[in-house]
């Protein structure tokens, strides 16, 4: 890969999905952003005390994984319902905020969840943003950037029927939306384009309307849509440590 496509000129580089995260590293701080649903999810989680674990996909190894760590495995979204007052716990952030008893999540995704093991893996302090937490993010990062710190912002975008990536526009706009708290001057070019992306955006409406969100709220999940439309609503910062992402 081209020296060039890893940003190390800016100390505050973006880029999206899996592959651009390992293009990115080494970095000391990575932030994943993936707002329909996983961070969204993650932060409803964390600000309600439940350590949140990562895992890559719904299966056998995660039911296993759950039971050893005495944890909850969220089921498919459309299986526990998706809205509040459902009986299972889900990606839906709507079913995390109405759940009761819930200590340990184990919470699949083939994106965020992901992005995040691939990351922590790398050596990164891995932190979960979305629009909710985006100004908790980016005050936790700012004696660490001052500091000197490299930090790689993800947008984890979505997954094309093939497998390819999907760039998803609400992933660019919760990436913008850290960095426009963040303030610093030493974006690159591919974060300073988060940023235009984000204020340009007449939000929450454009999350609405924008491809995600229509498709969520088709399939009957517009709550969750609107929780995460909440620009400031958490003082959450997700941070995972030892595989488990609890409040940093």
């Amino acid at each position: 890969m081209d020296p060039e496509h890893r940003q190390h000129r800016s100390r505050v580089r973006l880029e999206w999905g899996p592959v651009g995260a390992e293009a990115l590293a080494p970095v000391d701080v990575a932030v994943v952003v993936d707002v329909l649903s996983f961070t969204t999810t993650l932060t409803v989680a964390v600000e309600r005390g439940i350590e949140v674990f990562p895992f890559l996909w719904r299966d056998e190894r995660a039911a296993a994984f759950a039971a050893e760590r005495d944890a909850v495995l969220a089921e498919q979204r459309q299986d526990a319902g998706g809205a509040a007052g459902a009986a299972g716990v889900s990606l839906s952030p709507a079913s995390v905020a109405a759940a009761e008893g819930v200590r340990r999540l184990v919470l699949p995704s083939p994106n965020g969840s992901t992005i995040s093991t691939l990351l922590a893996g790398s050596g990164a302090t891995v932190v979960g943003a979305c629009l909710r937490n985006r100004s908790a993010v980016a005050a936790w990062l700012v004696p660490r950037v001052t500091a000197g710190a490299a930090v790689a912002v993800v947008p984890a975008g979505e997954r094309w029927p093939d497998g390819s990536l999907r760039p998803a526009v609400e992933d660019l706009w919760g990436a913008g939306a850290v960095l426009d708290a963040l303030g610093s001057a030493d974006l690159s070019a591919e974060a300073s384009a988060a940023v235009a992306a984000f204020r340009a955006a007449a939000l929450p409406d454009a999350l609405v309307a924008c491809s995600s969100g229509r498709e969520l709220a088709a399939k009957g999940f517009g709550a969750d849509v609107d929780i995460a439309a909440e620009v400031d609503a958490s003082t959450a910062v997700p941070v995972l440590r030892d595989g488990v992402f609890v409040a940093g």
